[in-house]
């Protein structure tokens, strides 16, 4: 499809009609795997890295190489010792400020959707979410949807607090990521050395990667946190490695367990391209008992031998999902000079809802948050990437 047929395509509702605010969820009266829509191999674009002082920088300098971790090695390990970075809202600003870069700059004109691995991840494994609902703000600025995932002080705080048995197994997973990575690359067959530890844990200290892709023929950038690559990094994701912790499986409870876990595992690493997931099965006392290194596309297979997902499902939905909101905003975007902001919620088994969020209320407010701010964007890229009017386009 040629980029005017594409334009077309986007442009098709009819002038009046609206879409109902509302998406269902799929029936599954299907019978044998969906044909999904083509998804494009993911191609990095850029990558930059956060300081411990959560200074954005535009290297390398935060990237990890994988290393094999030592057998039975604790992960409550420097527990006390842990810089935990406070949570925050889910704020799309370093993905930004890489749009703006040269790299990414005439990509970033070509985008229908922007927004962060973890809301993508949100979005196409709504289909078998059945506990937990989320919420998304998203705006249509100059043909582009920009997607964040919505908190609220009174969620943050939740998060902020959670209970301490809670905090220690969010320890251990980035405790396993300790052992697992190093400063230089090593070769595959080295065993661990020493003790295998990297050093005290700071969440501050992220490496992330900018991808482009496409869903069908929606154009979407990505960006997200990387674990590590194994032995050299291409540019690409084809070296990248997903790290997970799972309890040890001892019982059908816990194979259903760490089962249950295999579709987030799968659409994390999907979608950015990542080739493997490193899984540390953990025992109940908290050291690692074993490593098993999954090919991503294996845990497809896994779910559709006993039916329980099937990632076909997946992409159709997000593929629907995607040009529902996108057609839905469009839409109301034309009838309006002012930006709107859109308030999309999930509710487990039932489906997603879209409501805009009115100006000068609350619920704007809190989104807002008192920061310079049109809607969720920073007013800088706001200015960069608005809709002109003749009059301004007259005077430059």
């Amino acid at each position: 499809m040629d980029e005017a047929a594409r334009q077309a395509w986007i442009e098709a509702e009819l002038d009046g009609y609206n879409l109902p605010p509302f998406i269902p969820l799929p029936t599954f009266d299907h019978h044998g795997p969906v044909e999904p829509p083509p998804f494009q191999r993911p191609l990095a674009l850029l990558t930059f890295s956060y300081t411990p002082e959560r200074k954005l920088i535009w290297n390398n300098s935060a990237m990890k190489f994988y290393k094999n971790p030592p057998l039975n090695a604790p992960l409550d390990r420097d527990y006390d010792k842990w810089i935990k970075r406070p949570e925050e809202r889910g704020r799309l600003d370093g993905l930004l400020r890489a749009l703006r870069r040269k790299a990414v700059r005439p990509e970033a004109a070509r985008a229908d959707v922007v927004t962060w691995r973890g809301v993508m991840t949100k979005i196409i494994t709504a289909p078998y979410e059945n506990r937990e609902g989320w919420d998304l703000n998203a705006m249509f600025v100059n043909n582009c949807l920009y997607i964040e995932e919505h908190s609220t002080d009174a969620r943050l705080q939740e998060k902020e607090n959670m209970t301490p048995q809670h905090r220690l197994a969010s320890y251990y997973g980035y405790a396993f990521e300790s052992y697992c990575t190093t400063d230089r690359p090593l070769p595959p067959d080295i065993p661990p050395q020493g003790d295998g530890w990297g050093g005290p844990v700071d969440t501050n200290v992220q490496w992330c990667t900018v991808v482009k892709t496409k869903l069908g023929n929606l154009r979407i950038i990505m960006g997200a946190e990387v674990d590590c690559v194994r032995e050299t990094f291409t540019g690409q994701p084809d070296t990248f490695v997903e790290l997970k912790t799972s309890q040890v499986i001892r019982n059908q409870r816990d194979d259903q367990r760490f089962r249950s876990k295999m579709l987030k595992y799968w659409a994390q690493s999907y979608l950015l391209g990542i080739p493997e997931v490193v899984v540390g099965f953990r025992t109940q006392e908290g050291r690692i008992a074993n490593v098993q290194s999954f090919p991503t596309l294996d845990f497809t297979k896994m779910a559709r031998e006993r039916g329980e997902w099937d990632g076909g499902v997946c992409l159709e939905f997000g593929f629907e999902f995607l040009t529902h909101i996108l057609r839905y905003t469009r839409f109301a975007q034309k009838h309006t000079k002012d930006t709107i902001v859109w308030r999309i919620s999930f509710k487990p088994g039932s489906g997603v809802t879209i409501k805009q969020v009115d100006f000068d209320t609350p619920a704007y407010d809190e989104v807002v948050n008192g920061e310079d701010r049109e809607g969720f964007l920073p007013n800088s890229y706001y200015e960069h990437v608005r809709p002109q009017s003749e009059s301004e386009s007259e005077t430059e």
